[in-house]
Order: structure tokens, then sequence, then C-alpha cells
């Protein structure tokens, strides 16, 4: 009875000493956690990352596309329902969508691709004005840069305006359409989006820069088509070709 009282007891002992070591190590885990300064990771696997400020404003979102984020202005969601935009969405001071960097790619049983690559940077409380794109679908293949020129309107206004037109002349086909027509026109006699100039390889793979007006219209264009054959040309306001070289 004796030797197993003192196997009870050792064995009590070791239970006690080994208990309050892990308890021990538990104990610091959870502080490092509670007070994180600084966490380094060799791998890891992740659906989402929000770069937030103090107050939790964001200023940057990481995601694949299920969880991808819709637009924010002013750290409040509008316009459409995240889940479409996998990659990296950035915000500016305010909070408010400031451009991002997105990418697609499939191809079909038949073969066909879709693919894309956009990195854009927006006018402040607007749309993108700077884009870096690549396309690609059973039309062709299109890559470049464009510069746009947007109305000086706040974009949650336009997106308010819109969706107050399309509510109330929802049961009336002819009347939407002619207000959304108005509403997508000038504003103080600039377009809402005007493409200033595009430097890249269209679908009909020639190689071009165009450069337009206030209002969007190209004014000179100077491409290489698919051939190599170089030419310049110059356009009115309707689109004519005015002169051209060679």
């Amino acid at each position: 009875m004796s030797d197993r009282l003192e196997r009870d007891v050792r064995f009590l002992k070791r239970y006690a000493v080994i208990s309050t070591l892990a308890f021990g190590v538990l104990a610091v885990t959870a502080f490092r956690q509670q007070n994180p300064e600084k966490v380094k990771f060799t791998e890891i696997d992740v659906e989402r990352i929000n770069v937030v400020e103090p107050n939790g404003m964001y200023r940057m979102v990481i995601s694949n596309r299920p969880r991808s984020i819709g637009p924010i202005y002013k750290g409040k969601p509008f316009g459409y329902e995240g889940g479409g935009r996998p990659g990296i969405i950035i915000f500016n001071d305010e909070g408010t969508e400031n451009g991002g960097f997105t990418f697609t790619g499939t191809k079909d049983a038949s073969g066909r691709v879709r693919a894309s690559t956009h990195l854009s940077f927006d006018q402040f409380n607007q749309d993108q004005i700077l884009v870096l794109n690549y396309s690609e679908d059973p039309r062709g293949r299109a890559t470049g840069i464009s510069v746009l020129d947007r109305a000086n309107v706040d974009i949650l206004d336009m997106v308010n305006e819109r969706d107050s037109i399309q509510k109330a002349l929802a049961s009336d086909t002819a009347a939407l359409r002619a207000a959304m027509t108005k509403w997508a026109g000038p504003r103080n006699g600039e377009p809402l989006a005007a493409q200033r100039m595009f430097v890249g390889r269209d679908r009909s793979k020639s190689a071009l820069m165009a450069l337009s007006d206030p209002q969007g219209k190209v004014r000179l264009r100077l491409a290489v088509d698919s051939l190599g054959a170089a030419r310049i040309e110059f356009l009115d306001a309707a689109g004519n070709v005015t002169r051209s070289l060679p």
C-alpha cells in the first residue's frame, strides 16, 4: 500500500509541475497576442486582408473574388455589392475608394479566353483617370495606357441621382431612356468622362497613339498597323480625317 501511495504522490507532483509550465506558456502566449507589436510569418493563407487606420478606416483591401469589397465613399458602401473585384482596392484620406489593381482569367471548354488585368487611379471623389489595362475575349486582345478627364461632379451625387431616376421611371422604358441619356450628358459643358489619350495595342493588332479633345473626340492618331504600315491622321470633331501622312 505504501509503495502505491508513493507512486501516486510522485505522479501528482509531476502533474503539478507540467500543469504549471503549460499554464505559464499559455499565459505568455495570450499576453503576447493581446499586445502584438510585430508578428512575423513565413507563410500565410488568407482570403482577405484589411489595412486600416487606427480609427478603423480602410486604406487598402486585398482579397479574393467572393470577399472583395464594393465601392466605398467616406467609409460607407454605395453603388453595388462586393464580390466581383479580386485584387487590391486603395482608399484616400477620407476613406473613399481611390483606385486599385484587379485581375481575372479563364478559358472555357471550347478554348475561348476571357482575361483582364487592370490598374487604375481615381480622381478625387470620382472615377478612374489614369488606367493601365489588358483585356482579352473572343473579339481579340487590347493593351494600353489611358488618360481621362472627368467632370467635377461628386460620384456619390451622380450615383444617387441615377438610382433615383431608375426607381422613379422603372415602369416607363422610353422616359427612363431619355432621362438616363440626359443624366449621362455633359455637366457645365464638361463630359462626365472623356478619354484624352490612349497609347497601346488595339484589337486589330495596330500599335497606336490617339490624342483627343476635351469632348473625347480623337483629333490626332499615330498608328502602325498589323502589316507594319505607318500613318498619321488628323481628324475633325465629327471624326472625319482631314489630313493624313503619307
